[in-house]
């Protein structure tokens, strides 16, 4: 029992000694603050257009490196980093990179580590996570879907909808376009029709 009473009084002397000397919260004093981690209020730091002994020029900003884009620069207000048209809220109806069969190649693989899945292999919302559960799903059959334009899919997929979280930190940006471009033509293999088909390529047609 007197170990349990010798505990309690030092903790009773120790808060007795911290408010003594830090005094309460909120409560005004002419004395300077204790300072734990003075690094917190005063940082070894150089502000910008300041001069510095550091550096051979003596100025302490520095030149942007080759090939760095600085963060809210222009560059990303394009429509290959947002969708939309530059300056505008306006998505883009179709995507700015070229369709080749190297981008539909490597959309076919993309989309099948991150969106098959959820998705399934036809884009019709029948993916593995449906057998766990996972109800509502998309399918990407869907004419609401359908009829987006490139620049909204490619929103979507940068910053989610719904319960579909986004995969902006995940995917890069040209492999999102080539995303799009492989579900095109998921789509376009369930409800194009045959003039959609070259004259050539009728003929092999069943």
């Amino acid at each position: 029992m007197r170990y349990w009473l010798s505990f309690f009084l030092v903790i009773i002397v120790g808060a007795i000694a911290v408010i003594g000397i830090a005094g309460f919260q909120g409560g005004k004093s002419r004395k300077p603050p204790i300072e734990i981690f003075p690094d917190m209020d005063r940082q070894p730091k150089i502000r910008p257009q300041t001069g510095s002994s550091f550096f051979s020029d003596g100025k302490a900003s520095r030149v942007a490196l080759l090939g760095t884009i600085a963060r809210g620069s222009h560059y990303l207000d394009t429509p290959l980093v947002t969708g939309q048209l530059t300056g505008s809220t306006n998505f883009v109806d179709v995507m700015p990179l070229a369709i080749t069969a190297k981008l539909l190649a490597r959309g076919r693989e993309r989309y099948q580590i991150s969106c098959l899945p959820c998705h399934g292999a036809l884009a019709d919302g029948n993916g593995i996570t449906k057998k766990y559960g996972m109800a509502v799903v998309a399918n990407l059959h869907d004419k609401r879907i359908v009829t987006q334009t490139d620049g909204e899919l490619f929103k979507t997929i940068t910053h989610g909808k719904n319960l579909m979280g986004g995969y902006g930190a995940n995917i890069a940006i040209e492999d999102r376009w080539a995303i799009i471009a492989h579900l095109r033509t998921l789509q376009l293999a369930r409800l194009g029709i045959l003039a959609d088909v070259p004259l050539d390529r009728r003929a092999g047609l069943k």
